[in-house]
């Protein structure tokens, strides 16, 4: 996958959760139209203890994100 979509990717889903922001996504392909990047980090709970944080993406080959998944 190209650098300037992952950046691209990587800015929006940054905005969203600024929790992963600085995190460099894993990328994996899932077909020949699609790839999965995954960013990891911590979030911050009500109580002030940190839990891991997952966000999963499914971006086309143009860079459009296709679904967003994320754990807590």
């Amino acid at each position: 996958m190209d650098e300037r979509i992952i950046n691209s990717v990587s800015s929006q889903i940054y905005r969203q959760f600024p929790e992963v922001k600085g995190s460099h996504p894993k990328v994996k392909s899932l077909t020949a139209t699609q790839s999965l990047l995954i960013f990891e980090g911590k979030a911050k709970t009500a109580d002030g203890k940190q839990m891991p944080r997952s966000v999963r993406v499914v971006v086309d080959q143009n860079g459009k994100i296709v679904k967003v998944t994320t754990s807590r």
